[in-house]
C-alpha cells in the first residue's frame, strides 16, 4: 500500500505541473508576506522609540529629523500681519506634512500585505479546482471510482488550499495589526507635532537665537 507523504515538500513533489506552479507562487507569497510583516514591525518600533526619545528630551532621532526641520523652517519664516494662532497652525501644518511623508514611507509594505491576504485564497482555490478536475479526469480514464483513483487529485486540491491559507492568514493578521499600530502611531505623531508647534511659538527669543547661530555657522 502506497503511503501519501503529507509534508509540504512531499505534497509539492506529488502534484502535477499546474499544481506545482500554484504552490510555488503561494510559497513565494508566503515568504514575502513574512518579510513585509517583519519590516512593518521594525518600522513601528523604531518610530515609537524615536518619538519617546525626542519627547523625553534626548537626542533627536534621525527618523524625526525631517519633521523637526520642517517645524523650525516654518517658525523662522515671518509673514507680515500673521497672528500667533496662524503661526502655530502654519508650523503644525508643515510638520504634519513631513510626518505624513515619513509614515507613508514606513508603511509602504501594508498594501502588499492586503493584496496577498485577498489574492492568495483565490490562487489556492484555482489549485483546488484544478485538482478536482484532475480527479474527474482520472475517473474517466480508469473507469474506476475507487479512492486510489481520485486520491491524487483530491490531495493536490487540498494541498493548494492549504498553501493558499498559509499565505493569506498571516498576511491578513499582519495587515490588520500593523495597520492598527500605524494608526496609533499617527495619533502619537499628531500629538507630538502639536506639542512642538506650541513650543516653537512660545519661545521666540530662543528661536531667534538659534537662527542667528545657524546663520553664523553657515556663513563662509
Amino acid at each position: 500500500m502506497q503511503v501519501l507523504d503529507l509534508s509540504p515538500v512531499g505534497l509539492f513533489l506529488s502534484v502535477g505541473l499546474v499544481g506545482k506552479a500554484v504552490m510555488a507562487v503561494l510559497f513565494v507569497a508566503s515568504l514575502w508576506c513574512w518579510v513585509l510583516i517583519v519590516e512593518g514591525i521594525v518600522a513601528v518600533v523604531r518610530m515609537r522609540r524615536a518619538l519617546r526619545s525626542t519627547r523625553e528630551g534626548g537626542e533627536t532621532a534621525k527618523a524625526l529629523a525631517g519633521v523637526l526641520a520642517a517645524g523650525e523652517a516654518e517658525a523662522h519664516r515671518r509673514i507680515p500681519g500673521e497672528t500667533v494662532s496662524e503661526v502655530r497652525a502654519r508650523i503644525a501644518d508643515g510638520m504634519a506634512r513631513a510626518a505624513r511623508e515619513i509614515l507613508t514611507r514606513a508603511e509602504g509594505g501594508l498594501p502588499n500585505l492586503a493584496v496577498i491576504s485577498s489574492v492568495a485564497p483565490f490562487v489556492g482555490l484555482f489549485g483546488t479546482v484544478w485538482g478536482i478536475m484532475s480527479s474527474f479526469a482520472a475517473i474517466s480514464q480508469a473507469n474506476d471510482t475507487s479512492l486510489a483513483t481520485v486520491a491524487p487529485g483530491i490531495a493536490e486540491s487540498l494541498a493548494a488550499t492549504a498553501y493558499g491559507l498559509a499565505a493569506a492568514i498571516p498576511a491578513s493578521i499582519g495587515y490588520n495589526r500593523i495597520g492598527a499600530a500605524f494608526a496609533r502611531l499617527g495619533q502619537e505623531m499628531a500629538s507630538f507635532v502639536e506639542e512642538r508647534a506650541i513650543g516653537l511659538i512660545s519661545r521666540p527669543a530662543e528661536v531667534a537665537r538659534e537662527a542667528s547661530q545657524r546663520r553664523r555657522s553657515e556663513a563662509p
